[in-house]
């Protein structure tokens, strides 16, 4: 227009000033929100907006400052943010650079637990049946905690007065950004410690850490520790805080223990009391000893003088005995004089003349009974001509012996004896056995029977070969 001389300015120009204007009136504030749209960048950087009933505002949070976030960062979570407004050129828009974020207020964080505690608990992670109960005398402890803190030399020192323990310690953060990550990080790692390796696994674990606020404790609600909690295959005492505070880890726990110093209590039994049991036990077996055997004795003595003595038990076996051993003498006795009557009778009959007599008669029968010649001979006699009548017998029953009269033995080829004309045709080839030796015939064609009476023709003087059958 005529008479205007303002300099026209460039986009970057105007954007650099409304830049530095937004960033010198707004260089701190606070803003309290709710978050939408969160995202974290693989650099580390968190992108989020902050928003309420009537406006949004977009918001970063470099990474350095995100990693000391002590809460996990999620949409819906109410929070007070703190730090710059500054303007993004590149969409024309303004955004608050964030350098500290905490949760707004207990009762917001409370809020956020019981969404998560109800979250998990529908999964089944608490249930009651999920728990195991601890082991009686731990050989190995795992404990995840601080290694500086106050905690693990309570723990140790109750575990060294009660019953001293081996304790393997798995250091950890309790508390800030990263911490969950590493306590879920302990709990599996104490869990995959194979059975007798280089490191001896834990038959026990306590995760512990000292009381704190809301917010020094949320790690201990992160969904990555209660989960790992959940999924140990050892079992776990959660310790943490004081007797007034629960976590989530609380919950997953096989047992919770009001503080880490009641964890160690829980752990272990008292050396003292233990030893102290098992001598009162082995003095109630003693006594229960003592009076098994005196209750014992006084049954025996009590049956023992029912019994009848040994002597009277004896009495009537032993007159038995003597009654039987008289017996037995007077036998004896009786025995003798009738063998002694006996051969009184019989010594009156054994005279020498009566033996001599009894020798000659004898002597005389033995003299008949001698053998003759002529007997001997008449015996062989008798045996040659049944020895002739059975050889007779032998060659009129010999199969072979017509065979010098003229006749023929015919046989088939395995040996068997044809007997007959129609068993003879049956055959494919025959043997006619003659005296002097055999001849192999084959059956050919069928002669006629030849009628009663009549005569076989002679075989003529010149034929070579035998007459088919």
């Amino acid at each position: 227009m005529p008479g205007d001389n303002a300099p026209a300015l460039s986009i970057s120009e105007i954007s650099a000033q409304l830049k530095r204007t937004v960033e010198d009136r707004f260089g701190f504030v606070r803003v309290r929100g709710e978050l939408s749209g969160v995202k974290r960048a693989a650099s580390g950087h968190v992108y989020m907006s902050l928003k309420d009933e009537g406006a949004r505002l977009d918001g970063v949070m470099w990474r350095g400052n995100a990693q000391r976030l002590g809460f996990q960062v999620e949409d819906g979570v109410e929070v007070i943010a703190t730090g710059k407004l500054t303007t993004y050129p590149g969409r024309s828009n303004y955004q608050i650079v964030i350098d500290r974020m905490e949760i707004a207020g207990e009762g917001a964080l409370l809020a956020l637990l019981a969404k998560t505690k109800a979250r998990l608990e529908a999964e089944g992670l608490f249930a009651p049946s999920r728990k195991r109960a601890l082991p009686y005398l731990p050989r190995v402890i795992g404990v995840v905690t601080s290694p500086t803190g106050a905690v693990i030399r309570d723990i140790l020192h109750r575990l060294r007065d009660r019953f001293p323990s081996h304790v393997i310690v798995w250091p950890v953060l309790v508390q800030g950004q990263g911490a969950a990550a590493q306590i879920a990080a302990a709990v599996r790692g104490f869990s995959a410690i194979e059975p007798g390796g280089s490191v001896p696994r834990p038959d026990l674990v306590i995760v512990a850490r000292g009381g704190g606020s809301i917010e020094d404790l949320w790690c201990f609600n992160e969904e990555e520790v209660v989960r790992a909690i959940a999924a140990s295959t050892i079992p776990v005492i959660s310790a943490v805080g004081h007797e007034t505070d629960t976590t989530l880890a609380d919950f997953a726990a096989d047992l919770r223990a009001p503080t880490p110093t009641a964890a160690a209590e829980l752990a272990v039994p008292v050396l003292g009391e233990l030893s102290a049991t098992l001598a009162d036990f082995h003095a109630r077996k003693q006594r229960g000893m003592v009076r098994l055997m005196a209750h014992t004795r006084e049954r025996l003595e009590q049956r023992g003088g029912r019994l009848p003595q040994p002597q009277a038990l004896l009495q009537g076996q032993a007159q038995r005995v003597d009654d039987l051993g008289e017996r037995l003498r007077r036998a004896l006795v009786h025995r003798t004089e009738i063998a002694g009557a006996a051969l009184a009778r019989h010594a009156g009959a054994l005279r020498p003349a009566l033996l001599t007599a009894r020798v000659g008669r004898e002597r005389e029968r033995l003299a008949g009974l001698r053998l003759r010649p002529e007997q001997v001979l008449q015996h062989i006699e008798n045996a040659r001509h049944r020895v002739d009548a059975l050889d007779r017998l032998r060659r009129s029953l010999d199969p072979e012996a017509p065979l010098l009269r003229g006749y023929v033995l015919v046989t088939d080829a395995a040996g068997h004896v044809v007997k007959d004309r129609a068993t003879a045709a049956q055959r494919a080839a025959l043997r006619l056995k003659f005296a002097d030796g055999a001849l192999d015939v084959v059956p050919q064609g069928t002669i006629p029977a030849p009628k009663p009476g009549a005569r076989a023709r002679p075989s003529a003087p010149g034929d070579a070969q035998p007459k088919l059958l």
